[in-house]
């Protein structure tokens, strides 16, 4: 199954109050996109913070500006993952897809795996996590959005994947020579 990574970027962290998704990207296969959120009005009154938007450089005014209606982006999202093992890592991308699926007033669509169940499937130790880290962090890519961080996470992934298929797939034997 293909692997599709995913990020969200929020109106603040939840430790920091109600937070609410405002923009959503995947990476996969070479191929990336991004959707900016406008606020649904059942955020109303939810926070935002300026300590959040100074991570992701993305106002208010943008996004109420840019931003697509939810049930919209979740319904393009949905498309776009169809078929696709959903990958991200950190918790919280479940929490805004569950708020997304609500202000659509449908069910949340899709589960998303953890990156550390890659890890494991992938018997990665921390020698190739910190080799596949160093090899996204080499390409340069925007951070703190969500389609940058997705694009990340999928060279991560791509990475380890690759150390993975070109490691022996068995033990080598040593003998010694009589």
């Amino acid at each position: 199954m293909t692997i599709l990574t995913l990020d969200f970027e929020a109106s603040c962290l939840p430790r920091h109050g109600r937070s609410f998704p405002i923009e959503v990207g995947v990476a996969g296969g070479g191929l990336s996109r991004s959707w900016l959120i406008r606020p649904d009005v059942r955020w109303a009154g939810w926070d935002w913070t300026r300590e959040a938007e100074a991570v992701h450089g993305l106002t208010f005014d943008r996004i109420m500006r840019d931003g697509l209606p939810a049930a919209r982006v979740l319904a393009e999202l949905v498309d776009h993952v169809q078929g696709r093992r959903v990958i991200a890592d950190s918790l919280l991308n479940s929490y805004w897809l569950g708020e997304l699926a609500a202000a659509a007033a449908v069910p949340t669509p899709f589960a998303i795996d953890h990156i550390t169940m890659v890890f494991d499937e992938q018997r990665a130790d921390d020698a190739r996590i910190a080799k596949a880290v160093a090899y996204a962090d080499s390409l340069g890519l925007v951070r703190h959005r969500a389609e940058g961080d997705a694009q990340w996470l999928s060279a991560l992934i791509d990475d380890l994947i690759q150390t993975s298929n070109a490691a022996p797939s068995f033990p080598l034997l040593v003998t010694a020579a009589s």
